[in-house]
Parts: structure tokens; C-alpha cells; sequence
């Protein structure tokens, strides 16, 4: 009995003890609690301002960040307080549990009768070894620090210290040798001086010129302009060659200003230009810059008029217009240039000619034809200056000439000196005509696939003029194009081999 005493009495001292840590952890949690209220609304405070000072000096767009970390902050005091409390209603719990066990002990030391007091001794014990005093921790869950929800913007608001206004870009420097001038397109390509990441993108500018080296004032056509560049690089394509250069510039943007434009570079853009001449045409041809129409009424209401112009003139009628000299109203002509022919006589007779107004004297040229898809009968090629009026394209042995005849069946013909070569193709709704003056060869392609249709070889004694002959439909003349690039491999190629072609020329 003396030692169940003994034991129940450490038992007691033991729970006193252990009510005494846990009375002394409750003041903890209570000065924790307090502790944590009051810092946390000061550090919650200073944190909430701390944003708010940040944020007034952020862009806008950082405004809705604002709310969602002042909400952290909240929760963050929210989920220790609770956090917190439930260890202190543990606490509690484990603490009233044990002022029972406590009171039962010392209840238990007054009884007399050894086997009434062993029996409740062991009860005692067995409920001090499962007791909630023993097995709640000690230590708070949770720290009073907030410190760790703090915010700098140090950083940012330094950045935002440095912004100053967008310096204006330096001009833009022109990479003349990666400039490319190459099948009716140009290529240019630029660099900056130095690199600047504020470039938000590029202008180019262009206009055709008659003159080499720097642009000039006056004069001049006005510039073109591509905006929003975002490379260094830029292809205009598609374009017409009617002048012999091209000035470029370019110049740098950022989102608030343009630089200085850069230092203009003038590229060579030569082609041949050529319209047609309606001062020598024929009068059953309607004759516009590029485009020749069949017109069956076109010679009849010519010499009606012009036969009444006679009688009440008495003079002899004008060929090339009515007797004030302007051209006949069917007839229109936006051409300013003279007749290539010098004066001749228009065409007549059977020969529905149109020619064009420029002379080939020398090197490489290149131009298109489209036919109208009810285009009956029409012959395209070159002749020398002397073709009589009654004569047509390929029927004399100072022209050459592919034609193309849709009567009844189609056929499709080389023709030079009045001898034909039936051509083995299918006709190309577009037709390239290649002119190499110095080395003697006139070729024909099909524009869209540049597939070879024929090639005429001779030797050029006289200047040449693009011929074009039409019964029955209309022909659109594409000029200002360069040799293209697929030609010109072409050529190379062909030049390369024996040409199977020029049997016409030989038996000319």
C-alpha cells in the first residue's frame, strides 16, 4: 500500500507539474494570441501600405495584384489566429481533463480500505497513461512573424525611376551590296548603326526616277511608302521597270517617334519600255498605250468622214487624223512619243499591223502578251523599220513571228520569210517574247511556266520594233519588265546546246 502512495503520489506531482506547463503554455498562447494580433495588424498594415505605396507608383495594370496580395496577407493573420485558438481550446480541453484526474487522485489518497484504494489507484493510472496532458505539444503551431508577406519594389520602382522619353532612333544604314534588283522586284536590306531593343518597326519609301545618283527636289515623282516593317529586310514585287532607277530610304519607329530617314540609295531598274504606235496602225485596229483591239468599223467610218473632210477642203485626206490633226475619237492613244516608223504610211490592206514605238538597238529585253479568249487570228514578234504597209509579220525576211490562228481548229506557227514551222505546244494564254539583240536571238515562252516555245536565231543588222498583227479580238502588250531570272537559266542553258529550233532561220 505504501508504495501504491508512493506511486500515486508522482502521479500527482507529475500532473501537477504537467498542469502547471500547460497553465504556463496557455499564458504563452494567450500573450502569442495578443501578440499576434497586434503585430499582425501592424505588420498586416504596413504590408497593405507597402502595396498601396508600390502600386501608386506601378503602371495600372498592376493595380488588380494589389488586391489579391492584401487578401493573402488577411488570410495568412486569419489562418494563424485560428490556428492558434485550436491549440488553445486543446489546451483547455487537456487541461480541465486533467484537473479531474487531479482531484480523483487526492480523493483517492483518503480511502482506508487497501482494496477499495488499489482498485481505484489502478483506475487513476490507467487514465493518467492515456491522458490528452501528455500528448498535446507545447510548442505554438504557428509564428507571430509576417514578415515573409512583405513586398520591395525597390527594383521596379528604380526602373520606373530610369524611364525617361524614347530617345529618337538614328537612322537606319542601307545594305547596298544585299540589295537585289532581280524580276520586276527589289529587294533592299538595312542594318541599324547600334542596337536598339525600342525599335518597334521600319518605313520604307521608294519612287521611280530618270536620274542616277542622289534623289532630287524637283521633278520628281512622289514617294511610295510601306509602313510597319517589323524586319530588316523588304521585297517590293510585282512592279513595272518605266523608269531607269529607283530611290529607296528607310528610317526607324518606336511607339512615340520616327528617326531620321536614312541616307537614300538609287538601284538601276532597266527595262524595256516600249507602247504602240496608233499613228501608223491600222485604220481597223482601235489602239490604246498597251492594248490593241479589232475594230471592223474602224476603217469604214475613217474614210467616210475623212471623204467628206475632202470635199469641203479640196485637200487631200490626212491618214493620221481628221484635218485639225487630232487622232479619230476610235482611235485614242495615250502614247506622246513620234511614230518609230518616221511618218511611213499606216498599215493597210490585209495587214493588220500595230507596231511599237520604241527601237531595240541593243542588248537584252523581255515582254508579255495576253490574248482575248475569243482572239481569232494574231501574230506577235519583231521586224525592222522597212515593213511595207501591205506586208505582214513573218511573211518577209525582216520579220519573225510565232502565230496563233483559232479558226475552225487552232494552229500555232513560227513564221519568217513567208516559211512556217508548226510549233508542238498548246497555246499559253500569256506569251514572254525574249529579245537578244547583240547575240541574234528572238525566243518565245510560254509567260506563266517560261517553258520554250521557239527560238529564231540570226544576226540583227537593223534596229528592231515589237510587231503585233490581230483579225477578230484584242492583245494586252506587258512592258517595263526585266529578263526574268528563269529565262535568263533558260538562255544560259539553251545557248549551251545545239539548237534544234533554227532550221526556219537556215532555210531563210
Amino acid at each position: 500500500m505504501d508504495d501504491e502512495k508512493e506511486t500515486l503520489k508522482r502521479i500527482v506531482s507529475t500532473l501537477a507539474s504537467k498542469n502547471d506547463e500547460i497553465h504556463n503554455f496557455m499564458d504563452v498562447l494567450n500573450h502569442r494570441i495578443k501578440s499576434v494580433q497586434f503585430s499582425s495588424q501592424v505588420n498586416s498594415s504596413n504590408a497593405i501600405s507597402e502595396l498601396d505605396e508600390e502600386f501608386d507608383g506601378l503602371y495600372s495594370v498592376l493595380h488588380e495584384m494589389k488586391g489579391s496580395m492584401a487578401s493573402a496577407i488577411q488570410q495568412e493573420e486569419a489562418c494563424k489566429i485560428q490556428a492558434l485558438q485550436d491549440q488553445l481550446s486543446q489546451c483547455s480541453n487537456a487541461l480541465e481533463s486533467s484537473e479531474e484526474l487531479l482531484e480523483l487522485a487526492a480523493q483517492s489518497l483518503d480511502i482506508k480500505d487497501p482494496v477499495e484504494f488499489l482498485q481505484a489507484a489502478r483506475q487513476i493510472k490507467d487514465r493518467v497513461t492515456v491522458a490528452s496532458a501528455f500528448r498535446i505539444s507545447l510548442k505554438p503551431k504557428v509564428s507571430e512573424c509576417m514578415t515573409h508577406l512583405m513586398v520591395d519594389f525597390a527594383l521596379e520602382r528604380r526602373m520606373l525611376q530610369a524611364v525617361k522619353f524614347l530617345p529618337v532612333p538614328k537612322a537606319p544604314e542601307i545594305d547596298l551590296a544585299a540589295c537585289l534588283v532581280a524580276d520586276n522586284c527589289v529587294t533592299v536590306s538595312w542594318r541599324m548603326p547600334e542596337e536598339d531593343s525600342r525599335i518597334d518597326h521600319f518605313v520604307l519609301e521608294y519612287r521611280k526616277t530618270n536620274f542616277d545618283g542622289l534623289p532630287r527636289v524637283k521633278d520628281e515623282q512622289h514617294w511610295e511608302l510601306i509602313d510597319y516593317i517589323k524586319a530588316t529586310e523588304y521585297t517590293l514585287s510585282g512592279l513595272k521597270f518605266d523608269t531607269k532607277y529607283m530611290n529607296l530610304r528607310v528610317q526607324a519607329c518606336n511607339k512615340a517617334v520616327a528617326g531620321e530617314y536614312s541616307d537614300p540609295v538609287t538601284l538601276e531598274t532597266k527595262a524595256f519600255v516600249f507602247s504602240l504606235d496608233s499613228t501608223s496602225s491600222h485604220l481597223n485596229l482601235k489602239v490604246e498605250d498597251t492594248y490593241v483591239e479589232w475594230d471592223p468599223t474602224g476603217g469604214k467610218g475613217q474614210e467616210k468622214r475623212k471623204g467628206k473632210e475632202n470635199k469641203s477642203s479640196g485637200h487631200i485626206p490626212l491618214l493620221k487624223g481628221n484635218k485639225s490633226g487630232a487622232l479619230s475619237p476610235k482611235r485614242t492613244s495615250i502614247s506622246t512619243r513620234p511614230s518609230a516608223r518616221g511618218g511611213r504610211d499606216r498599215f493597210t490592206g490585209e495587214s493588220y499591223t500595230v507596231l511599237g514605238d520604241t527601237f531595240i538597238e541593243r542588248g537584252q529585253h523581255y515582254w508579255e502578251v495576253r490574248a482575248q479568249k475569243d482572239c481569232k487570228s494574231y501574230s506577235i514578234g519583231v521586224t525592222y523599220r522597212n515593213l511595207g504597209k501591205f506586208d505582214q509579220l513573218g511573211k518577209t525576211n525582216s520579220s519573225w513571228c510565232i502565230h496563233i490562228n483559232n479558226w475552225l481548229q487552232t494552229t500555232f506557227s513560227a513564221k519568217h520569210n513567208n516559211k512556217a514551222k508548226t510549233l508542238d505546244a498548246p497555246v499559253p494564254d500569256r506569251i514572254g517574247i525574249y529579245c537578244d539583240f547583240d547575240g541574234g536571238q528572238l525566243t518565245f515562252y510560254n509567260a506563266n511556266s517560261k517553258e520554250l516555245l521557239h527560238t529564231f536565231r540570226t544576226k540583227f543588222t537593223q534596229p528592231l520594233l515589237p510587231g503585233f498583227m490581230i483579225w477578230c479580238g484584242g492583245l494586252t502588250v506587258s512592258t517595263g519588265l526585266q529578263v526574268p531570272t528563269a529565262v535568263k537559266t533558260l538562255q544560259r542553258s539553251e545557248n549551251g546546246l545545239s539548237d534544234s529550233t533554227s532550221s526556219l532561220n537556215n532555210i531563210a
